[in-house]
């Protein structure tokens, strides 16, 4: 018997055998991520203060919460303003002595930039970065759902990329 000759496969041999980390949808999935999803795993909790409460009050609040800033709502809960550490030191440095006594209304920033549950996240952190600003309220229907910070989107953009790297990894092993 005359031996035969080697022929590489071609197109049709083979079923498609691409993998789904190969597919354009699961490559740009993380794009796709929406606040929604963020604060589905962190929690809505706001850290909340009103326009007449004291720096000093607020000063305690962050302390004791371990937060960099809080929002500043009326007695029904409608977001007025929001004001961070950075507000706080920068004001101090020009009232030195006489930051603490002064009331939230004089200090807060009221134009907020907000976002919606819907939003995606990279469209949000690119907003924090082009704006300088590293917390955001998130409102939905006029109401306030919760506030992410730029921390929040790098932390679950990490946790992201290391199941992608498992899952990954996984494929190849298994």
């Amino acid at each position: 018997m005359a031996p035969t000759s080697y022929q590489p496969p071609t197109r049709g041999d083979k079923a498609d055998t691409s993998t789904h980390s190969q597919s354009v949808e699961s490559n740009l999935s993380h794009t796709q991520t929406t606040v929604a999803k963020l604060l589905s795993g962190k929690g809505d909790a706001v850290f909340a203060v009103r326009p007449n409460d004291t720096i000093h009050s607020v000063v305690n609040t962050l302390r004791d919460k371990r937060i960099g800033a809080v929002v500043v709502t009326d007695q029904n809960g409608k977001l007025q303003g929001i004001l961070s550490e950075r507000d706080i030191v920068r004001r101090m440095a020009d009232t030195p002595g006489q930051t603490l006594p002064q009331s939230v209304e004089d200090l807060m920033t009221r134009e907020v930039k907000t976002c919606s549950p819907d939003d995606l996240l990279n469209d949000v952190l690119k907003t924090m970065t082009e704006g300088r600003f590293r917390h955001m309220p998130v409102v939905a229907d006029g109401n306030l759902r919760g506030v992410i910070t730029i921390g929040d989107v790098v932390h679950f953009r990490l946790k992201e990329l290391e199941y992608e790297a498992l899952r990954m990894k996984q494929m190849i092993v298994g």
